[in-house]
């Protein structure tokens, strides 16, 4: 292919991605209370526990200072829940651009790759839902018997689609340890020698990443990408790289 069909390739493939993008943002848009509520509802559970005196006065509603500010959390929940319907058509059209330069064989792992892909970034946001009330509630206890929380939606909305990205990301991390190594980039042997920095590296990565800066979400990422590390080496020396 020319670098003309190279582009006009990529034109195709980001118009099917973003009118995927697009669907799943008016399903979103469809869905949004439902989804709304599944957001909000770590956020209510730890306002239960806390003691009644710094239970704040809008209970678990949120509050905002705008007046525009309703539509623009309706249509950015809309798109974080747009993006999530729509990532495997996403996934699958960018393994689709880069095929035409890959063997036969490569181009066999399209489905193990996108499938792979999607379980991965999904445990990643499932691990980032159950400890996101663990988190609020580790944080808000700072506040004592003096001190209310009275959450914005906006921001709190911010946290968490932060959230969920950076664990789904960052559950992507054997993926590409796995491909380097296939493309024989990477081996296990390197992998091996490279644990102790690897390790420390994630622990930094976990560290910075993670909004909270709680122990218990940096944990909850820190143990799973040592975990997936230690696999990925285990998985390079099956494929004898």
């Amino acid at each position: 292919m020319s670098v003309i069909e190279h582009l006009e390739e990529l034109r195709r493939r980001l118009i099917i991605a973003i009118a995927a993008l697009a669907v799943g943002t008016t399903v979103g848009w469809i869905f949004y209370t439902s989804t709304f509520h599944l957001i909000a509802h770590p956020y209510c559970s730890v306002l239960h526990q806390l003691p009644k005196e710094v239970i704040p006065p809008t209970g678990c509603h949120f509050v905002f200072s705008g007046v525009v500010e309703p539509f623009l959390i309706r249509f950015k929940v809309s798109m974080f829940s747009g993006f999530a319907i729509a990532l495997p058509v996403v996934l699958y059209q960018l393994w689709r651009f880069i095929t035409p330069g890959l063997t036969k064989t490569e181009r066999r792992m399209a489905l193990p790759f996108v499938g792979s892909s999607l379980v991965l970034f999904a445990l990643g946001g499932w691990f980032a839902y159950l400890t996101l009330s663990k988190g609020l509630r580790f944080l808000l206890g700072f506040a004592g018997n003096t001190l209310v929380p009275l959450l914005t939606v906006d921001r709190y909305i911010s946290f968490f689609i932060f959230l969920v990205l950076a664990f789904g990301l960052s559950f992507e991390f054997p993926l590409v340890l796995i491909s380097l190594c296939y493309v024989r980039v990477l081996s296990s042997r390197r992998l091996s020698q490279w644990r102790r920095w690897a390790w420390l590296g994630i622990t930094v990565f976990a560290a910075v990443i993670t909004p909270s800066q709680d122990p218990y979400t940096q944990l909850a990422m820190m143990i799973p990408m040592i975990v997936f590390y230690e696999l990925s080496i285990l998985v390079a020396k099956a494929m004898k790289r």
